[in-house]
């Protein structure tokens, strides 16, 4: 197994990293703030490490787990850290009151986030149409990614499976933003129809 980088501490960040250590890979965790890191790493199982803020992740997957506001931020303060990386980005850049997207017109939150990553490091939309809870409590669950990078999305779909996940290809990376639009309705739903944040969509392929 490989070591999977983590950049985060949140909810987000714990359901996913729990779920990768269970997979058998190493987790490393950096966060702005190492309290919060540690706390995170020691829950996790045996090997997962904290990682210093800012520095080159160990991972060659790195997921981007911080709220979209944050997102391109934290990927100009790491800059050519993440050279060569695959970057995951989990984000549902949805406004404050959940009516819409905050992203500029005719782009989404992975693009937009692609823009201040280094030239050779791919973004994969992938994440953001699962809810923490879900996605800790383990079982199947369809995941869907979008990429430019035919490489990187081959690897993150290994990566995916490895994890118990059913990887599904959207297209390409100008695909984040019906899969964010795809997140804002889900959003919608546990809040209104649903009533319930323990949902997940689900592919039927007769």
């Amino acid at each position: 197994m490989s070591t999977i980088s983590i950049i985060g501490s949140g909810g987000m960040a714990t359901a996913i990293s729990g779920r990768i250590a269970k997979a058998g890979h190493a987790v490393e965790v950096l966060s702005r703030d190492p309290a919060k890191a540690r706390a995170l790493v020691d829950k996790l199982a045996a090997g997962a490490t904290t990682g210093k803020y800012g520095a080159a992740p160990e991972g060659d997957i790195v997921i981007l787990a911080v709220p979209y506001t944050s997102a391109s931020a934290v990927v100009t303060e790491f800059g050519g850290a993440l050279d060569g990386k695959v970057i995951i980005d989990i984000t549902n850049p949805v406004s404050p009151d959940l009516t819409g997207l905050v992203t500029p017109y005719g782009s989404s939150g992975a693009q937009e986030i692609a823009k201040a990553a280094p030239a050779n490091a791919h973004v994969v939309k992938a994440f953001n149409t699962h809810f923490g809870p879900v996605l800790a409590r383990g079982g199947r669950l369809d995941a869907f990614i979008a990429a430019d990078d035919p490489e990187a999305k081959a690897r993150v779909s290994t990566f995916l499976e490895s994890l118990g996940l059913r990887p599904f290809d959207v297209g390409g990376l100008h695909m984040a933003a019906t899969l964010e639009s795809l997140g804002l309705m889900l959003i919608g739903l546990a809040k209104n129809g649903a009533g319930t944040f323990d949902i997940a969509l689900h592919v039927d392929i007769g």
